[in-house]
């Protein structure tokens, strides 16, 4: 069997389904149909219908939570969690291809969600779809869950571990190689003060994503300061925009956070309030070191803050963040620092989201088999297991690991402008995913 052939052969089929997903604008809207808006709902009919059409046995939750694929017999159950959400683009004129169109240029498939997490989780399903249609048999059964909010609070996989069968062990295509055996904490606040104030600082969106836009008003000072700092921006109408560069919360300190701009802008020409002064003295810094001081430990690095949202109105402010602290940093400790200092600044902190940090053995049955599939094809003995600041679907249940599907040292642009999958690394990972399977799921 020439697996390299046989990926070759169906590659056509795989664009032309990830081409189906991707044109679904899957954003978050809690004000329209089902839990999370008729776009969502939309692409979970639409990851349903492919799977139907590749043999699989399909069921949809009558609620619109979530959807999975099944095929198999025999009792234990193996799970390949994967999401069709997407966040939203952001600044449009940061795109050179339309978002929600896949584009293929320069060896790449351009758009929102071909890297996270629909380009991957379809791989996932073409590769066992591959291996059974060589004739393979399944001891056990395998299952794709298809999860509809895990860009904001997961509510899909709450929802389907209070009513569904759990996985014995799984994967989520939804990181990098060889694989993640530990996940950094996650905890999101919103953070309000209420004080009468006419100063407008709007922005950002998602909280796991650092904002590359932020709007003030006009004002020439500002304007001024924005230039010495040299930061990018431009003036709509009554709008001054603020830009900065999107990244992932998981890596904040190496995005450029609009919202941070903006306020360190008005705050050095006198137009402040205490969120003001709290954003600047507080939470510029993306490691936390405003609140906690260096927090960093050997096995999982530094924490990461970000600041998600802003938005002020004329009697109150309120601003949302994000943080990933290391697995040996105490939650209570997290939560302790930011209140302590919050005080101070008569800033009320409600919490909103968090995840435990999640750590699986690296010499259990499933690490020891993902390890031997990505090396088998990669041939890379050098990479070990690693230690992630992501949020990945792992953490909603037992003995389920992030493994794939972007390459060690490949460009991240998950939650970008012009996010992409290398049609090449795509490839190699459908073949990462076929290996794993002979390891993990065929007889």
């Amino acid at each position: 069997m020439n697996i390299k052939e046989l990926i070759d052969n169906s590659f056509e089929d795989y664009k032309n389904d990830l081409k189906s997903l991707v044109a679904v604008e899957s954003v978050l809207d809690e004000n329209g149909v089902k839990p999370f808006g008729a776009p969502i709902q939309q692409a979970l009919e639409e990851i349903i219908a492919i799977s139907k059409r590749m043999g699989f046995k399909t069921y949809i939750d009558p609620e619109g939570y979530y959807g999975y694929a099944e095929i198999g017999e025999g009792e234990e159950l193996f799970g390949v969690l994967g999401h069709i959400d997407v966040v939203p683009v952001g600044d449009i004129n940061e795109w050179h291809t339309h978002p929600f169109e896949l584009v293929e240029k320069d060896g790449k498939l351009f758009g929102r969600g071909s890297s996270d997490d629909k380009g991957p989780t379809l791989a996932s399903m073409y590769a066992l779809k591959i291996l059974l249609e060589q004739g393979k048999e399944l001891d056990k059964r395998v299952r794709f869950i298809f999860g509809t909010d895990e860009e904001s609070l997961w509510r899909c996989m709450k929802a389907y571990t209070a009513k569904e069968e759990i996985p014995t062990m799984g994967f989520t295509p939804d990181s990098s190689f060889p694989l993640t055996y530990a996940e950094k904490g996650l905890i999101e606040y919103f953070l309000t003060s209420h004080e009468l104030s006419d100063i407008r600082l709007e922005g950002g969106g998602p909280l796991n994503a650092v904002p590359s836009q932020a709007f003030i008003d006009v004002d020439e000072d500002v304007i001024k300061e924005l230039e010495a700092m040299n930061v990018r921006y431009e003036v709509k109408a009554d709008d001054l925009i603020v830009y900065g560069k999107a990244m992932h919360a998981m890596a904040a300190d190496q995005g450029e956070n609009a919202i941070v701009y903006a306020a360190q802008a008005l705050h050095k020409v006198g137009k402040r309030n205490r969120m003001i002064d709290f954003i600047v003295d507080v939470l510029a810094d993306p490691n936390g070191k405003g609140i906690y001081g260096p927090v960093e430990d050997e096995v999982s690095g530094k924490l990461m803050l970000n600041v998600g949202k802003v938005e002020f109105d004329g009697n109150s402010q309120k601003v949302g963040i994000d943080m990933r602290f290391p697995v040996t940093f105490s939650r209570d400790k997290v939560d302790e620092g930011l209140k302590k200092i919050s005080h101070q600044y008569r800033v009320v902190v409600e919490l909103y989201d968090e995840l435990p940090s999640i750590y699986v053995e690296r010499e259990s049955e499933l690490i020891q088999g993902l390890m031997k599939a990505y090396q088998n094809v990669t041939g890379d003995l050098a990479s070990e297991p690693i230690v992630s600041g992501g949020a990945t679907y792992a953490r909603a249940m037992k003995n389920v690991v992030a493994f794939g599907a972007g390459f060690p040292g490949t460009e991240k642009t998950e939650h970008q402008a012009n996010e992409y999958i290398v049609i090449e690394d795509i490839k190699k990972a459908m073949e990462v995913y076929i290996e794993a399977f002979m390891h993990l799921v065929v007889r």
